[in-house]
């Protein structure tokens, strides 16, 4: 097995994910078979109870586990189906680590972090890097480890030397170690400084790990000059030192790092002479020049909580990048604060207030991501409301589904106390409600995750088209309340579609309004599965639907629907959208809110 050992100096977010992504597309690229680890030095046993604003967003794999964003980046840029053991944490080590002492199989052993918790990393790590990708027999030819946080950490001490130690037991010629490190501009002089690099480069040394390949991040192209003093000071040849310097997509790290030659010096580390080939990037290449050539804007608001930090929604970020330059379409994202689209009596939100509004109403589109806490919920209802009675082209995602499902209770059955138990306990009228098999003890790992199969009960619906005509589709999921299956039946005879449901029939995976251009709601998470050649169905339908083109990806229906079932669909609504009247029912608890709505 060869390695590949990414790491990163002085400072954090230096884009070690997209580095070590680029690596593992660039090595695909050459005929070789990669898989990747991420190591993540925190206590925390995995990344799901972890605030975005701390780690960004959290990804769900398929087998449910609840991850660093990081091998988001993997499964997007390598096209691989990760698992929860290529995500080390310090407190799973810990836990592995504890759970065999108190089996007993240390023998009595006094337990330290030199050998047991080391020995822990170096079998995870290697046990990890056999397991066979993309379906094929046999292990992978590189693994391809990231190292959290940066090099002198306190809490990243056990893995670097457990992977010192890996670099000795495997041999130099099966381990590349790439720092990827800062060299900053003096904004009085303009000058690049090489010194934090030298540091960085003198620690990890101090730590035993020796690196064979610098990748400097600067904001413009490394000097050649500076390439040749970081070569004489830190013993690394000059053609394996690289410039990764800011670009405007993440896209063109792969192919920064090809024209640099970068396949060739992790080959000679690794002596891949033998097996691997010339990189073949042609596909990326043109997908790159085609996202670098588009002019017509699609102009998308996302609203939602974590507004202040872009990467807390970077799998929805990047499902409409995805789906806007397979539709040719440039795409324009406004953040939109939740909590601004609410009126307050306070001054200084008057002009949030006002800005906030401003973005929604010039989007050509809405979509509302998942969250937790009822911060901004009323923001959110807002949008969706917005979004429904003007035509707006509307995606609702997890928690985003269920805000517009509240909102068309208050608004189209009528129902003004509607609400989610989980923002009001003691509401009347409990439109989203806790999950029955759900822990209201524990936190971690108790949601409804990874993927489940969502079937389609309405066969022409747009998800459904959107989707293939397929009879069902798996998604994931990372959720701890559902629409309640008590009030579907009126919510469906107002005019309400659930397309898709779980195999039961009472959890609710999709909803639509049929009579609106585009409205659809998903209580999975799409964006998860999203990748560049693999475009998710409802972000490419919210596009298209945004620009006015939403035939030209919907397929044609190929089932049959006998007349019952259409009738269903073209049930009488209480309340028509438009003027918002009402307009009675059969539904006795809706006509009794029927009154309470005219007064």
């Amino acid at each position: 097995m060869k390695y590949v050992l990414v790491t990163g100096g002085v400072v954090s977010g230096l884009g070690k994910g997209i580095t070590a992504s680029s690596i593992g597309i660039l090595l695909q690229s050459c005929g070789l078979r990669v898989t990747s680890i991420k190591i993540d030095p925190y206590l925390n046993y995995d990344a799901g109870t972890i605030s975005p604003y701390e780690h960004g967003e959290v990804f769900v794999l398929d087998d449910g586990s609840e991850v660093d964003l990081d091998l988001g980046n993997y499964e997007r840029f390598l096209g691989s189906t990760l698992t929860r053991d290529n995500n080390i944490t310090y407190g799973k080590i810990q836990q592995y680590v504890m759970d065999k002492e108190r089996k007993g199989d240390y023998l009595g052993a006094t337990i330290q972090i030199v050998p047991h918790i080391t020995d822990a990393i170096k079998e995870w790590v290697e046990r990890v890097a056999m397991i066979p990708v993309d379906g094929k027999e046999g292990p992978p030819d590189v693994c391809i480890i990231e190292l959290g946080g940066t090099i002198g950490d306190y809490e990243s001490r056990p893995f670097t030397e457990a992977l010192s130690q890996l670099s000795h037991t495997v041999g130099r010629e099966n381990f590349c170690l790439i720092h990827v490190t800062l060299v900053p501009v003096l904004g009085v002089v303009g000058e690049q400084k090489t010194k934090p690099t030298q540091h960085s480069i003198r620690d990890l040394r101090g730590l035993g790990l020796m690196p064979n390949i610098i990748a400097c991040r600067s904001t413009k192209v490394l000097d050649e000059n500076l390439k040749a003093k970081l070569s004489r000071f830190c013993y690394v040849p000059i053609e394996n030192i690289f410039s990764l310097y800011d670009v405007h997509d993440i896209w063109h790290i792969p192919l920064l790092l090809k024209e640099q030659n970068a396949h060739e010096a992790i080959s000679k580390v690794l002596n891949l002479a033998g097996i691997a080939k010339e990189p073949s990037l042609e596909k990326w290449a043109s997908m790159v020049e085609v996202s670098d050539n588009l002019h017509v804007p699609v102009r998308i608001a996302v609203v939602g909580k974590y507004t202040d930090l872009s990467d807390a929604y970077l799998s929805v970020l990047k499902a409409l990048l995805h789906a806007s330059v397979a539709f040719g379409k440039k795409l324009i994202v406004d953040l939109v604060p939740s909590s601004d689209l609410e009126k307050t009596t306070e001054k200084e939100n008057s002009l949030a207030y006002e800005a906030a509004w401003n973005l929604l109403k010039g989007a050509d589109g809405v979509l509302l991501p998942g969250g937790f806490g009822d911060r901004g919920v009323e923001g959110k209802i807002l949008a969706a409301k917005y979004a429904r009675e003007n035509n707006v082209p509307f995606l609702g995602i997890c928690l985003g589904m269920q805000v517009a499902v509240i909102e068309y209770a208050r608004s189209v059955l009528c129902l003004p106390d509607a609400n989610s138990t989980e923002f009001k306990p003691e509401t009347n009228d409990p439109c989203i409600i806790f999950m029955p098999e759900g822990s209201k003890t524990h936190m971690g790992g108790t949601m409804r995750l990874g993927s489940r199969r969502a079937y389609f009960h309405v066969k022409d619906s747009k998800s459904a088209r959107l989707y293939g005509n397929n009879e069902f589709v798996d998604e994931r999921h990372r959720h701890r309340y559902e629409v309640n299956p008590d009030m579907v039946a009126s919510l469906e005879n107002a005019g309400l579609s659930f397309a898709a449901k779980d195999e039961t029939g009472k959890r609710m995976e999709i909803v639509e309004i049929p009579s609106h251009p585009f409205f659809i709601g998903a209580q999975f998470h799409p964006e998860y599965k999203s990748k560049p050649g693999k475009i998710s169905p409802l972000f490419l339908g919210l596009i298209a639907a945004s620009c006015g083109e939403l035939d030209a990806v919907l397929k044609p229906v190929s089932i049959h629907q006998d007349n019952n079932q259409l009738m269903a669909q073209g049930k009488e609504t209480r309340v028509d959208p438009k003027t918002g009247s009402c307009n009675g029912g059969s539904n006795k608890k809706s006509q009794k809110h029927l009154v309470r709505c005219k007064t």
